[in-house]
């Protein structure tokens, strides 16, 4: 039982009011300690992305990425990788450190990482197959006999031509594979070390643009790039058309078929909210334009994927961010968001417990009244059933205890009306009293 000492100075009414607002303060402190026991904590400023090689697609849009976030006071650590598949590998494997990476369709599936999630598709990543012959080229079985660049080991380009290959029946006892990509491999198709190079990445890549333009290099038109859609449904048959790399120097020549994966932002599924709607929000600022295959806000998009989309993605696919990151800097959003969390449950609490209060407050002040009214009729009482003249004395001293304690009484002004009602009434009993002596 909780016991108020009166302090010097300190009225018995603000003792009640003191007691009567322990509830409140008790159900506020457990509320508090509740929502920052279980709250999410504040985001941290550092999110660390894995990329890609230096001079691949997936770096470039990353290093956009860092500077979009860079202005919402986050930063984003790169961490360049050999392609799609290392990425892969450091998002399933907690101590890399990292949190979120670009990752090709079509290389893994949610049941092989429960902690991964998809936070939307982002672009088309069409299948590239660039080749020097004067034959022209349009099945991947024509490439029996030849030295192929195929990238490098642990990139996604290596592990979607293994798929290829694979379906196509092709052995490497029928061609030459060659573990190069990028750059080298590039170079290699210029100088004629490869007869053909196989790419997996956006149309903005600098090495595709520069292989497009030569003319010496032709690009594979896949004539049955439908069926390879249907055979593997993480794939989707394009169209490239005439012209649209380079309207001025009309490249490519005439309308190109190709089939394409979609490159996928996947995160680690503790990555805080917060962040997930930032990046999504930098997401739909550099890849909502169009592009050779896609039309203006077709990306980023809630896609069918490897892994499952997160909560907070599903939500901001469906209603935009979130109302106070529109209209606020990213950390104010956060802190007020946070303030928020924690106020509405306490005001939940303390409301209707703040509407009770004052009848607790009043009861305590009339219990002690009613106390000494309980006190007076019982003297009273005994006064009547035992007047015995020896007991007077007796009667007298209780009757001076109770008016001293209710003089004593320092009571709200909307009390005093019962204070000076009860002292009358002890006057009453004091009169008769006064008869009792006399007789």
């Amino acid at each position: 039982m909780i016991r108020f000492r009166r302090r010097p100075g300190e009225t018995l009414s603000t003792r009640d009011l003191l007691i009567a607002s322990v509830p409140i303060m008790i159900a506020v402190a457990l509320c508090v300690w509740i929502m920052v026991h279980f709250a999410r904590p504040l985001p941290p400023d550092t999110i660390v992305m894995t990329t890609g090689s230096a001079d691949g697609a997936y770096h470039g849009f990353a290093l956009r990425y860092q500077a979009i976030l860079e202005r919402h006071g986050v930063k984003l650590q790169l961490r360049p990788s050999s392609g799609a598949l290392e990425n892969l590998d450091r998002l399933k494997d907690p101590s890399s450190g990292v949190d979120v990476g670009f990752v090709q369709t079509g290389l893994g599936s949610a049941g092989t990482a429960d902690s991964l999630v998809s936070l939307g598709s982002l672009f088309y990543e069409p299948v590239w197959i660039f080749y020097r012959s004067e034959a022209t080229l349009d099945r991947l079985i024509q490439l029996v006999a030849r030295r192929v660049a195929v990238g490098a080991p642990g990139s996604g380009t290596r592990a979607l031509a293994d798929i290829l290959m694979a379906a196509n029946e092709l052995t490497p006892q029928m061609l030459t594979l060659v573990p190069i990509g990028g750059e080298a491999a590039a170079n290699a198709l210029f100088a004629g070390e490869v007869d053909s190079a196989i790419y997996v990445g956006a149309p903005e890549s600098p090495v595709i643009q520069k292989l497009i333009a030569n003319p010496e290099i032709k690009l594979m038109s896949v004539t049955i790039a439908e069926a390879y859609s249907r055979r593997f449904p993480f794939l989707t048959a394009l169209t490239l058309p005439q012209g649209s790399m380079d309207l001025v120097h009309e490249y490519p020549r005439q309308n190109t078929q190709l089939f394409a994966p979609t490159a996928t932002l996947v995160a680690r599924d503790d990555l805080h909210p917060a962040l997930v709607s930032l990046l999504l929000q930098a997401a739909t600022e550099l890849h909502s334009g169009a592009g050779p295959f896609h039309r203006v806000r077709d990306f980023p998009a809630p896609r069918d994927g490897d892994y499952p989309l997160s909560s907070e993605a599903q939500r901001y696919y469906k209603s935009g961010p979130p109302f106070l990151q529109r209209y606020l800097p990213f950390w104010v959003a956060v802190l007020v968001d946070r303030l928020l969390f924690l106020l509405l449950p306490v005001l939940a609490i303390a409301v209707p417990l703040l509407r009770v209060m004052p009848s607790v407050y009043s009861w305590r002040i009339r219990r002690r009244i009613y106390q000494w009214y309980g006190e007076l009729k019982y003297l009273e009482q005994e006064m009547r059933e035992n007047p015995d003249p020896s007991r007077i004395g007796h009667f007298m001293e209780r009757l001076d205890h109770i008016e001293d304690r209710a003089f004593r009484r320092t009571l709200p002004l909307a009390f005093q009306n019962e204070m000076y009602t009860l002292r009358e009434h002890i006057n009453l009993v004091r009169h008769t009293l006064d008869k009792l002596i006399a007789r």
